[in-house]
C-alpha cells in the first residue's frame, strides 16, 4: 500500500510492480490480519480469503466450515425436483439466451475462483484460486490458481481457461444477463499459466465478488471449433465434483460424484457433496410435485405456498416420522417481492395512481395462514431497511436531489397499507385510493368504470406463469371496487420469459430473491437508469432516477458497513416512497418437508436456502451440498 508521502499514482505503480513480482513466483506469504482491525478490507497483499468488510472469520490454516460435518459419509442418492418454474430443459449451456438449461449445473459441475462463506456477510475463500490479491484502489484483482485444480478430463485448470470463460460470458453470444454481470471487468490478463489479473471497470466489492464467486469456469476444450452460442447439447467440461451421467427427454438429469475430484480435501470442500448421485426430476406444477414427493419420488420439498404447506404437508407419513416438517429460520436479506408496475406504460407514470393501486392490495387476504410478514422495504429482514428519520449519511446522499424526490422520502420509513383484520381498514384504504385517482384525473363513469379525460377506461393486465393466481384475483376484486379492471393472463414459462425480456407487460409478480449482503450488481440491474433501456435486463419497472444512480455509485464506493448501510437505507426510502411497485410479503424462514433419511450437520449457517431457484448462489444450498445419506 502507498506509504505517507506517496502520490496516488506513485503508490499504484509500486503496488502493481510488487503484485506482478509476487504473481510470477517471487516469495510473498499469505497474510492474515488480526481480529479487531478496522472494517476496511485487506488489500495490496496475497491472502487466502477476502472480506468486503472486516476480516475473514477463518485463518489460512482452517480445515473446514463449522456448518458441515467434515467426516460425513459418502454415498447414496439425493432426489430433487425442479427448483423453479422450468418444467423441462433442452440444452446444457447455462449461459446462452435461447433455450432452458437444467438445474444443478452451477451446483455440481461449474466451479468458481473463490467460494463464499455462508455464515459471513461477504467473504470469499480461495477455491480454484489458492490465493488472491486485491489492489488498494480495487482497480484489479489477481488470482493464483491452485496447482492441483483439474478438469474432469484430467487437464489442469490454467489461466487461459479462466480468460476463455470470462471472454465467452462477456461476449455478445452470451445471455445479456451474463454480459451485464461481466461488464464490471475491463479485461482479463494472463500473467502466467497459473496467474490471471482482472482489471476492473467498476471498483467495488460487489464487482470483485462477481469475478471471484460468480464467474463459472469451463475448459477451452468444451466443444472446440463452435461459436459459444452454438454449444447446446455438449456436456460442459468443468472442474466440479460431479459429472452428468444420464438425461431423459428434458425431464430428468442425473449427476454422479467424481471419485477423482481434485478439491475434495480442501477446507472449502470438506464435508460437501456427500451423495454419490443427485437426480433432478421435473414436474409441471407445484401440486403435482407435492403428490410426487408424498409418493417418495424425491426427497426435499420446499414450498412457496402457505396454503400447500398448511394443508398438504401433513398425513400419516408426517405423523409417524417418515417425513419431517420444519421451518428453518434464516438471516438472509429478503429482497422485495412485489407487483412490479411497468412505468413505460403511460397509465402508471403518475405516482398518485401507483399509490392508489397499492392501497387496493390487502396483505391479510394473502396471509390467511399467518406465515408471512408484510414487505415494507427493499431489504426486508435486515439492518439495511430504512429506520426512523434519515441519518446524516443518508441525508448527504438524498439532499442534492430533494426537488426530484417525493417529500415522504425525508420522513419516516415507508410502511405498506395495513388492514390488520379490521373489516373497515380496507374500505378506508379504498376511499383514499379513490381520492388519489380522482386527483390524477381518473373519474368514475356512469357505467362504474374509471375513465380519464379522453374517456379511456382504466384497465391493465397481469401476466404470469402457472395457475396459482389467488392473490391476483383478490387484488382484482378490490380494484373492481375502484372501477379498475385487472385482466389476468396465464402463459407458459417460455413466453413469460420472453415478455419480461422485452419489457412487454403491464404488471407481474417479481421475487427479487435474497442475499447475505445487498449486491451492487443486482441493484444496478434492478434500478439503474442504464438498465431500464437494456432489454433482457432486470429493470422491469423502467426506473430512471438521477438520485438512485447517485446512491448506487455511492454504494459501490462504500468501504465500511456504515457507509453501505446509509446508501441502502437511502435507496430504500426512494424506491418504496416512489411507489414503483405494490409490495407484497416475505418469509424470514424456510418452510420445507424432507424424508427422514438424512444426516444433518450439527450447526446450520446464518445464510442458506433449500432447492435454490437462483443457480447463481450454490453456496447457500445447505441441504443439497452438506447433508448426507444415513447408513
Amino acid at each position: 500500500m502507498a506509504s505517507a508521502g506517496d502520490t496516488p499514482d506513485r503508490g499504484r505503480r509500486r503496488f502493481h510492480a510488487r503484485a506482478l513480482a509476487a504473481a510470477l513466483g517471487a516469495p510473498w506469504p499469505l497474510l492474515a490480519a488480526a481480529a479487531g482491525d478496522d472494517e476496511r478490507p485487506v488489500t495490496g497483499q496475497w491472502v487466502h480469503a477476502y472480506a468486503a468488510f472486516g476480516r475473514p472469520a477463518y485463518p489460512p490454516e482452517f480445515t473446514h466450515f463449522p456448518y458441515v460435518n467434515p467426516d460425513a459419509p459418502k454415498g447414496g442418492t439425493l432426489y430433487l425436483s425442479n427448483p423453479d418454474r422450468r418444467s423441462s430443459f433442452d440444452k446444457f449451456n447455462y449461459f446462452t439466451l435461447k433455450g432452458e438449461a437444467p438445474a444443478g449445473l452451477m451446483h455440481f459441475m461449474h466451479e468458481t475462483l473463490a467460494w463464499r462463506g455462508s455464515d459471513e456477510s461477504m467473504t470469499m475463500y480461495g477455491l480454484l484460486a489458492e490465493a488472491m490479491l486485491v489492489a488498494p484502489d480495487k482497480a484489479s484483482i489477481t488470482f493464483r490458481l491452485h496447482p492441483k485444480a483439474r478438469f474432469s478430463n484430467g487437464d489442469p485448470v490454467l489461466a487461459e481457461d479462466i480468460k476463455f470463460s470470462f471472454d465467452s460470458l462477456a461476449s455478445p453470444k452470451a445471455d445479456p444477463g451474463w454480459q451485464s454481470r461481466m461488464a464490471v471487468v475491463g479485461a482479463a490478463v494472463v500473467l502466467d499459466e497459473r496467474t490471471i489479473r482482472f482489471d476492473m471497470k467498476e471498483r467495488s466489492n460487489d464487482a470483485l465478488f462477481t469475478v471471484g464467486t460468480l464467474l463459472p469456469v469451463f475448459s477451452r476444450k468444451w466443444a472446440p471449433g463452435k461459436a459459444f452460442d452454438e454449444i447446446v447439447t455438449e456436456y460442459p467440461l468443468t472442474s466440479g465434483p460431479c459429472l452428468i451421467d444420464r438425461t431423459e427427454g428434458g425431464r430428468r438429469i442425473e449427476f454422479k460424484r467424481r471419485p477423482d475430484y481434485w478439491a475434495r480435501d480442501l477446507p472449502v470442500r470438506r464435508g460437501f457433496f456427500n451423495f454419490d448421485r443427485v437426480v433432478y426430476r421435473y414436474y409441471q406444477d407445484e401440486d403435482i410435485a407435492t403428490e410426487a414427493f408424498k409418493a417418495g419420488e424425491f426427497d426435499i420439498l420446499r414450498t412457496y405456498s402457505a396454503r400447500i404447506f398448511a394443508r398438504q404437508h401433513r398425513g400419516p407419513k408426517w405423523n409417524d416420522g417418515r417425513i419431517v416438517k420444519v421451518r428453518f429460520p434464516t438471516e438472509t436479506v429478503e429482497l422485495l417481492q412485489s407487483y412490479q408496475l411497468n412505468l413505460r406504460r403511460p397509465k402508471f407514470q403518475d405516482i398518485r395512481v401507483r399509490e392508489a393501486l397499492g392501497l387496493a392490495w390487502d396483505f391479510e387476504q394473502s396471509n390467511r395462514y399467518k406465515t408471512f410478514k408484510q414487505a415494507d422495504s427493499v431489504f426486508n429482514n435486515s439492518e439495511f431497511a430504512a429506520e426512523g428519520l434519515p441519518s446524516a449519511g443518508e441525508l448527504a446522499l438524498l439532499e442534492p436531489y430533494r426537488a426530484e424526490l417525493p417529500p415522504a422520502v425525508f420522513g419516516p420509513p415507508y410502511r405498506a397499507p395495513r388492514t390488520n383484520d379490521d373489516p373497515k381498514a380496507l374500505r378506508r384504504n379504498l376511499l383514499k385510493a379513490r381520492a388519489l385517482l380522482e386527483a390524477a384525473g381518473w373519474k368514475l363513469g356512469a357505467d362504474g368504470r374509471l375513465r380519464n379525460a379522453a374517456g379511456e377506461a382504466f384497465e391493465f393486465e397481469y401476466v404470469g406463469p402457472g395457475d396459482n393466481v389467488v392473490r391476483e384475483i383478490e387484488w382484482g376484486r378490490n380494484l373492481e371496487k375502484l372501477g379498475i379492471k385487472l385482466n389476468i393472463r396465464k402463459v407458459d414459462f417460455a413466453l413469460f420469459s420472453r415478455r419480461l425480456q422485452e419489457y412487454d407487460f403491464d404488471t407481474t409478480t417479481i421475487v427479487e430473491g435474497h442475499a447475505t449482503l445487498p449486491a451492487l450488481g443486482d441493484l444496478l440491474r434492478l434500478y439503474s437508469s442504464k438498465s431500464a433501456d437494456e432489454k433482457g435486463n432486470d429493470n422491469y419497472r423502467g426506473v430512471k432516477s438521477r438520485a438512485i444512480d447517485h446512491i448506487l455509485a455511492a454504494m459501490g464506493r462504500a468501504e465500511t458497513m456504515a457507509q453501505l448501510r446509509d446508501a441502502c437505507r437511502a435507496l430504500d426510502r426512494i424506491v418504496m416512497w416512489s411507489h414503483f411497485q405494490v409490495p407484497q410479503l416475505y418469509a424470514a424462514d424456510i418452510p420445507m418437508s424432507y424424508w427422514n433419511k438424512f444426516g444433518l450437520p450439527a450447526k446450520k449457517p446464518r445464510f442458506f436456502t433449500v432447492s435454490v431457484t437462483q443457480d447463481l448462489e450454490p453456496q447457500l444450498a445447505w441441504p443439497e451440498l452438506t447433508w448426507w445419506a444415513k447408513v
